[in-house]
């Protein structure tokens, strides 16, 4: 039949560019060293829909939180347009090529939720951005902490962010109209490189467990690879104690009091990842306030894990938009560049702010705040010279 001699061409392309990324990842260097650059060059990608309102407002944070080191020109902020849906549209690309040159000359990059089409929308089938990015860029590492310490929660999940079911996931095989075919990848460098980081995480961080999560009992090539090469680097870590858990129980898990204590650190292939974080962030308030890290050697990305509410805007209610998921996204970014005692004081202020104090309320209407006095509000608790004191007093 021609469908399948089609498929099978179309196949074969996709396991050559999988072979060459697999070469290109043999040849990775080490993570960049913060501390010996001259400047470090800190991208802020508005994105899509509400993207602009909150990613302007946690950029007026942080050029608050750095403004010694922007007046040195040790820090630079470069706003980056063009990775909206209208113009990856019209240059039919998920990232356009000029954006994607703007991208690299960043070292970190604070981004804003973009828009991805769906079958059936007004949109052309291009990939997602995100997807894209974290492929051009090699952003492997996506890591999201989730904390509540009052019900015990203490988890930092590592999620493979450049493989799995979304790395070919507009590459499927439409054969025929009564046959489609999506595919899942995995590869030895891709997942002992993530594998090997949430080790690493939890042995600087002081853990005792990591925990693979996979459904290796059904789709055992893929996910039984993984599996195997967290129990192989499993072996160079003696005092921390690897278990696995299928997704589907894992989801009930997390949602039970007496087991949820036990997870500290958790690595999954993407897809598993996506899901059980979003789950994980309603512990903490929701996907509107948890933040996102996606960690590569050369490059860094840091994101709010929510949608882009393009709703919102056309209500005209982008500015009642609220930023607390930026802004928590914005203490990883601050974190994984080397300004410890900023980041402390961001999260000790957005806490404050949302989760205890809560003088000003966003309620993504016109009867609560707008972004802009939300991050007023959060660069006034900053400065409060009782900052630390007053957080604590929220701990006991």
């Amino acid at each position: 039949m021609k469908e399948i001699e089609l498929a099978k061409e179309h196949f074969g392309r996709l396991i050559e560019e999988q072979f060459a990324r697999i070469e290109n990842m043999k040849k990775e260097n080490e993570f960049v060293d913060y501390e010996s650059l001259d400047s470090i060059v800190i991208g802020i990608v508005g994105g899509d829909g509400i993207g602009p309102f909150i990613t302007g407002e946690a950029q007026k944070v942080l050029e608050f939180l750095l403004k010694d080191q922007v007046q040195e020109n040790k820090v630079r902020f470069k706003v980056i347009d063009g990775l909206t849906i209208e113009n990856r549209a019209a240059q039919k690309a998920a990232i356009p090529v000029d954006v994607l040159e703007e991208l690299k000359q960043c070292h970190v990059i604070l981004k804003g939720p973009t828009t991805t089409p769906r079958a059936g929308d007004k949109w052309p089938n291009i990939e997602s951005a995100n997807v894209a990015m974290r492929k051009e860029l090699d952003l492997f590492a996506n890591v999201r902490p989730v904390k509540v310490p009052e019900q015990g929660i203490d988890w930092t999940f590592y999620r493979e962010n450049t493989e799995g079911a979304y790395t070919l996931g507009s590459k499927g095989i439409h054969v025929n109209d009564d046959l489609a075919i999506d595919f899942t990848v995995t590869t030895q460098e891709g997942s002992h490189r993530i594998i090997k980081a949430a080790f690493e995480y939890a042995k600087k961080a002081g853990k005792t467990k990591v925990t693979a999560v996979t459904k290796a009992n059904v789709i055992k090539t893929t996910d039984g690879k993984f599996l195997a090469i967290a129990k192989e680097i499993a072996k160079d870590y003696p005092g921390i104690e690897l278990d696995d858990w299928y997704i589907d129980i894992m989801t009930a898990k997390l949602i039970d009091p007496k087991r949820r204590r036990d997870f500290q650190v958790m690595v999954l292939p993407n897809l598993y990842g996506d899901i059980l974080t979003d789950e994980a962030a309603e512990f903490q308030g929701g996907v509107g306030t948890a933040g996102s890290a996606n960690i590569g050697k050369r490059y860094s990305m840091f994101e709010a894990i929510h949608g882009s509410a393009p709703r919102m805007v056309e209500e005209g209610r982008g500015e009642y938009a609220d930023p607390s998921s930026i802004m928590r996204a914005s203490i990883m970014l601050l974190e994984h560049i080397g300004f410890i005692d900023e980041a402390k004081k961001l999260q000790m202020a957005l806490d404050i702010c949302g989760l205890y104090e809560t003088k000003v309320s966003i309620t993504g209407r016109k009867d609560g705040a707008t972004g802009a006095e939300y991050a007023q509000y959060v660069m006034d608790t900053v400065q409060d010279e009782h900052l630390e004191e007053v957080w604590k007093s929220y701990q006991k």
